[in-house]
């Protein structure tokens, strides 16, 4: 068996031996997670290790949002996402950054804050073509994602304001055009865009647009921090909001097929649920029923979970489904959101980050529709003097089970000067999954690009490198971004796959991949925005643990719901299938696997 499961140390195994006294003396959670660190150090031979290279590899545009010290309105606070992608189709990530602003500020020429466009040299450096490629605005950008929604071969990009949203046309010579008014995407309405999507919502191969918006906050009436109202934290005075500031609602956008879109949000039921505070959006199948949903991670209000009807309409089931609350049943301040079939039984989890003083949730798929919080019996309940943000299940070591990243960052800079038991700057957070439903804390032993310290928002996730390690791309408030090498010592084999549709979008979002080894099977699909407000590499990656093939890759087309299998994959390549044409093209690892 190439894939064990890891065994998991109990409270009888780890009070064996002459260790009863101390343990009765030490609190139960912390002999659990020391039993859990043990497990993984014991059964697994990687150490992960992740450091910083932004510097070297010249990915150093500062991120400039709102007042350093202080915030004064909460758009200061939010901050926004970035992305990994692709854009000139070499096969290497490339790097794109948003930006934001100063309220009340006025840039001398050529110094205004602008989104940046990093390409990929692929030799661990990347070059800054942002003039060039006409991505460089300036204004509050939030969040972006990925799609081709108009099936020429070429992704493109959707980006979130606050103010206007733009639709970004790849050109295909590193060149974009906002065609946003063009599209039918452009409303004169001044609206805070948050997390997007890019889905087939009624599988006619065409990509659809779900925009998640977060409130309402007119630019010439920004509530400042001397307004008493809902604008105090634990005594302390800081900016105001979100509650008591209006909420917003939703939009999906149907793709007409000729280049433009039409607002369909009143008649697919996406206003259904009324103004939430939404952040962050994602699809996946998460009913296994063959057509994509959409999870919504909302602040401060329940959460959402679309569940699509199959007739173009979709109902809000998160409540009776049990991930809208908490399992206390409160509501949260949902941000970030990731997904995957942690335990390998088919279905896909959720996870959901949240404020400080409150724990991140794991919603457990229970196979039935309903979902299961077992952030605490999981393990994530140690950490929650966080305010988490970013975060993706990602498998950093390639032994087939998916582990977990997640960043952080304190939105109210004053704290730093009063004493709590939290700080503005954090550092981030890298859970083991030890293949038992539970998962180890390693961030002590992760390294600097783990355990440094900034007020980080948006993360994305993906190999840079092409070495079949996974790394992140993180945005780090006033600060430059942190780019994560994953140099885990001992990391087992992997396998990447590349999915391009014919029959169903080009970029063959919805498209569902299972891989077996032994008897373990891992699943993922290809999905469009996440994390918080950002966009993951496009690709699928699969660890393979000692294995040296993939006994089968198993490829579901999301529009013919057609299946392909690859049987025998050799471990440690990216593999590009084109949907009815097999594998069309292979790519060695650049490293070798140690």
């Amino acid at each position: 068996m190439h894939l064990p499961r890891r065994r998991f140390l109990g409270s009888t195994a780890f009070l064996l031996g002459g260790a009863l006294t101390e343990a009765l003396a030490t609190p139960v959670w912390q002999w659990r997670d020391a039993a859990l660190l043990q497990a993984a150090k014991s059964t697994t031979p990687s150490a992960p290790n992740f450091i910083d290279i932004a510097v070297q590899a010249g990915v150093t545009a500062p991120n400039v949002w709102g007042g350093v010290d202080h915030k004064t309105a909460i758009i200061e606070a939010k901050g926004s996402g970035l992305a990994f992608y692709d854009f000139d189709h070499d096969g290497w990530l490339d790097i794109y950054l948003t930006n934001g602003d100063r309220l009340g500020t006025e840039w001398p020429a050529g110094k205004a804050p602008t989104a940046h466009l990093y390409k990929n040299n692929r030799d661990g450096t990347f070059t800054d073509v942002t003039e060039r490629s006409g991505l460089g605005v300036t204004g509050w950008q939030t969040g972006v994602c990925v799609g081709d929604y108009n099936n020429d071969g070429l992704d493109d990009l959707f980006c979130t304001f606050w103010g206007h949203n733009r639709l970004w046309h790849n050109n295909g010579k590193g060149t974009f055009t906002d065609v946003t008014k063009a599209a039918g995407l452009h409303s004169e309405q001044v609206r805070w865009g948050a997390g997007c999507t890019f889905l087939d919502y009624d599988r006619d191969g065409l990509l659809d647009l779900f925009v998640c918006n977060y409130l309402k906050l007119d630019p010439n009436h920004v509530p400042m921090a001397d307004d008493k109202h809902f604008c105090q934290w634990k005594g302390v005075p800081v900016m105001c909001g979100p509650r008591g500031l209006p909420p917003d609602t939703n939009l999906l956008f149907h793709n007409n097929g000729d280049g433009t879109f039409t607002d369909v949000s009143e008649k697919s039921g996406i206003l259904k649920p009324g103004p939430r505070y939404s952040i962050t959006s994602v699809s996946y199948d998460f009913d296994n029923d063959g057509w994509p949903d959409i999870y919504v991670a909302v602040d401060s209000q329940p959460s959402i979970l679309f569940r699509n009807n199959h007739d173009g309409t979709f109902t809000d089931v998160a409540v009776p489904a049990g991930c809208a609350y908490s399992d206390g049943g409160q509501e949260q301040a949902g941000m970030g959101v990731a997904v995957a079939d942690y335990d390998g039984d088919g279905h896909f989890d959720i996870f959901k980050t949240n404020f400080a003083d409150d724990t991140s949730n794991l919603y457990h798929a229970n196979g039935d529709g309903t979902y299961t919080d077992l952030s605490d019996s999981a393990g994530f309940n140690r950490n929650s003097q966080y305010v988490a943000w970013g975060c993706a299940f990602l498998d950093f070591d390639n032994d087939g089970w998916p582990d977990l990243l997640q960043v952080n960052g304190h939105v109210y800079p004053e704290i730093d000067s009063y004493h709590f038991d939290q700080s503005f700057k954090n550092p981030r957070l890298l859970y083991r999954n030890l293949g038992n439903g539970h998962f180890a804390d390693v961030s002590a032993m992760a390294g600097s690009g783990i355990t440094e310290r900034f007020s980080s928002r948006g993360a994305a996730f993906g190999d840079f490198r092409n070495s079949g390690g996974i790394g992140a791309l993180i945005l780090n408030m006033n600060d430059p971004p942190s780019l994560l090498q994953n140099d885990t010592v001992g990391r087992d084999n992997w396998l990447k796959l590349k999915l391009i549709g014919t029959k169903c979008n080009r970029t063959a979002i919805g498209a569902r991949v299972r891989v077996t080894v032994g008897k373990h099977t891992q699943m993922d699909e290809v999905h469009s925005g996440g994390s918080v407000m950002s966009q993951d590499d496009l690709r699928l990656h699969f660890g393979l643990g000692t294995a040296a093939v993939a006994d089968v890759v198993e490829v579901i087309w999301p529009t013919t719901r057609q299946v392909e299998r690859f049987p025998r994959l050799a471990a440690n390549q990216i593999v590009s299938i084109r949907e009815g044409h097999g594998i069309v093209h292979r790519m060695a690892s650049t490293q070798r696997v140690s």
